[in-house]
């Protein structure tokens, strides 16, 4: 550095980091790393002039003085070289291996004056090039000390929070599209900020995990959400279950469902009360640890949910193999649901698989009436979003609570709709006796006055049947008509029009986007038909499609019935098993017991013989199976009382000559704390004689 501000040149810090170091050190070995760290150091060396020095700065990272050079296009040809050096695989335990690597720059003088400043800006800069995906160079800019600095003031406030109690719970209410009541609460949580305001869990969470705070704020949530639950219990409020999210860190403590337990425990709150939403990252860092954790949370009793499904690394196995209650469509697939094809595909296939595994559906974000009316026709158990409330304080949502809210009818999942026109046509003058020729049917009737503002009416509202003009400005009434029966194919299309383009309309009717063709102009009464038959025709279909729900209903009743049933045998031959484990260690106890034990069922007939009372009878062979009172005479009292036979619960104590010698006759009923019949008797020398 001093021979760069004496010369006018710069001096670049180069921070560079082997990414997948940890993997060979855990897959092949410690020697097999510090090999392939020897060999990445002797690639290294050509790429350092004779003004420059490359060290080890310790773990997975190398550091390289670049002296004399000009500034940042002289370092970037630099670090080009070096990642071209490391390209080639490395031969390693007869394996080949590959060097993954990212490389943090900071430059003298502009980015810091001393040798520290440099090595911690050239980090952070290692670091951000680590968090775009590794692989890459990257330089350092004020902006990243900037945010640095920013993290570190809102960890240490975050902590203050926690520890404080200066977080807070809104609560957002769920709507079931079966019934339209509210079904279940969600609890988010909130920071109010001393500076920044109110955050949303997406500004600190982040912070949080990299804090190491993740379990200590999912404590808290855990804690207040049954705090609030216990409230409102005591208000006698409806008893609706909350939902609490668990993060991927909060989901591998090994102390979770005693935290849950505990806190469920605290508030005297029984299990159901509660839902946990886990997220598939969570499952997917240890598969057999995630499956004794949610079987440890299944026998608790709480609900579990499978949250934000289909982002990310999604399995389809993960909703067969874990026993999830539910699953949450993320609402990423239900923004565009009404109007993109594909992510209406998607939402009906998770849909029909959860439903196929007895699993209950949640879509989230729901906002318009367009998106509710199509997970409505598609069998969606619940919705979450601001259609039915944004997420609330405890005051606001007690008033809820107390008023209880409800979905209007034409959104709930089987029911019939009042008849909905749509009519489009450039004209104001045919759109205006359109209506007041169709008023009298009683039509709940749209109108447009082009293709394009009829599809925009079509994704806000639930139409029956169109009726378009064909010549309009834009889009003709043919293209407008195969586009709404591509969005909307179970809408009737008809097209009335004065202008017979015949090759447009002939397609368009082959294609089945218009069910007839009517010309203009009309006569009244026969338009009136035709439009009539068109909703026959639609209401049949509708018939068939609420029978159909119907009996997929009962198809999803039934198999979350079976999975219900399939988890109780589960945990029934669970408990099986562990009882014939217990009941081998105590038989296997009683047998090395150097105490002579003798068990009776309570017929008084001999069940067990231990090794200890087979030798002081001689073996015992003949003992099994018969009747107490008769192969061993003498346990039993001079006066012919026989040892307790386990029709009560008072030990009963005696003592009787055996080979000569005189040993106490101690007989122990069972079945006082369990459901075990009959006795055990025990025998014990007697030091002196009576």
């Amino acid at each position: 550095m001093a021979r760069a501000a004496a010369q006018g040149g710069a001096v670049a810090l180069l921070c560079l980091g082997i990414d997948n170091l940890a993997l060979v050190n855990e897959s092949l070995g410690h020697a097999a790393g510090d090999a392939l760290l020897a060999a990445i150091a002797a690639r290294l060396r050509p790429c350092i002039g004779e003004h420059d020095t490359v060290a080890r700065l310790g773990d997975n990272e190398f550091l390289a003085v670049l002296g004399r050079v000009g500034g940042s296009a002289d370092v970037a040809p630099r670090c080009r070289a070096i990642f071209a050096a490391l390209a080639p695989a490395f031969a390693l335990e007869q394996q080949q291996l590959h060097a993954h690597a990212s490389i943090g720059v900071a430059l003298y003088p502009q980015d810091g004056g001393d040798s520290a400043t440099l090595t911690r800006y050239a980090d952070l800069a290692l670091s951000r090039a680590r968090a775009d995906g590794g692989g890459q160079c990257q330089f350092f800019s004020a902006e990243m000390n900037q945010r640095t600095l920013e993290r570190i003031g809102m960890e240490a406030a975050l902590r203050l929070a926690i520890a404080g109690d200066e977080l807070q719970l809104l609560y957002q209410p769920l709507a079931d599209l079966q019934t339209g009541d509210l079904c279940s609460l969600e609890a988010l949580v909130r920071w109010q900020h001393p500076q920044q305001g109110l955050l949303s869990a997406n500004r600190f969470i982040p912070v949080a995990e990299e804090a190491g705070l993740t379990a200590a704020l999912g404590l808290w949530v855990l804690r207040r959400a049954c705090r609030d639950l216990r409230a409102w219990r005591d208000a006698e409020r409806p008893a609706v279950p909350v939902a609490i999210n668990i993060s991927p860190r909060q989901f591998h403590d090994p102390g979770l469902a005693d935290s849950v337990a505990a806190a469920l425990a605290e508030h005297g709150l029984a299990a159901g009360a509660l839902t946990l939403e886990i997220t598939e990252a969570a499952l997917l860092r240890d598969g057999a640890a995630a499956s004794v954790c949610l079987e440890r949370l299944r026998a608790l009793g709480v609900g579990l949910t499978l949250d934000d499904f289909g982002t990310g690394s999604s399995s389809l196995s993960n909703l067969k193999r874990f026993p999830f209650d539910a699953v949450k469509i993320d609402s990423a697939f239900i923004r565009d649901v009404a109007s993109d094809s594909g992510d209406a595909a998607l939402s009906k296939t998770i849909i029909s698989m959860a439903h196929n595994l007895g699993i209950k559906v949640v879509a989230e974000g729901v906002e318009t009436e367009a998106q509710c009316d199509f997970l409505r026709r598609n069998m969606c158990d619940q919705i979450q979003g601001y259609l039915f409330a944004p997420p609330l304080p405890c005051a606001e949502l007690d008033v809820l609570l107390r008023e209880p809210r409800r979905l209007p009818a034409h959104l709930l999942r089987i029911q019939r709709q009042k008849r909905s026109l749509l009519l489009v046509d450039d004209e104001q003058n045919i759109v205006a006796a359109l209506k007041r020729l169709l008023r009298r049917d009683d039509y709940q009737i749209y109108t447009a006055n082009s293709g394009q503002e009829g599809l925009d009416l079509l994704a806000q509202h639930a139409v029956d049947v169109i009726v378009s003009d064909q010549r309009m400005p834009g889009m003709i009434g043919a293209d407008f008509l195969r586009k709404a029966k591509q969005l909307y194919p179970e809408t009737i299309r008809i097209m009335l029009s004065g202008y017979t383009e015949l090759q447009s309309v002939t397609d368009a009717v082959n294609e089945g986007a218009i069910y007839k063709f009517l010309t203009k102009p009309w006569e009244d009464e026969l338009l009136r038909g035709h439009i009539a038959e068109a909703f026959r025709m639609k209401e049949i279909a509708d018939d068939n499609e609420r029978l159909n729900l119907e009996v997929r209903t009962a198809n999803h009743e039934l198999a979350s019935t079976n999975r219900r049933m399939e988890e109780l045998l589960k945990q029934k031959q669970q408990q099986i098993h562990r009882d014939e484990i217990s009941l081998s260690i105590a038989r296997e106890l009683l047998q090395h017991l150097p105490l002579p034990v003798i068990g009776m069922d309570d017929g008084g007939m001999i069940a067990f013989i231990n090794g200890a009372a087979a030798a002081l009878f001689h073996g015992g062979g003949a003992l099994l199976g018969n009747e107490a009172s008769c192969v061993l005479p003498e346990l039993f009292p001079a006066d012919g009382a026989a040892p307790h036979d386990g029709a009560g619960h008072n030990s009963h104590l005696h003592q009787a000559d055996i080979g000569g010698l005189r040993y106490a006759v101690m007989v122990y009923p069972m079945g006082e704390s369990s459901a075990s019949r009959g006795s055990l008797i025990t025998l014990s020398r007697c030091e002196v004689a009576p």
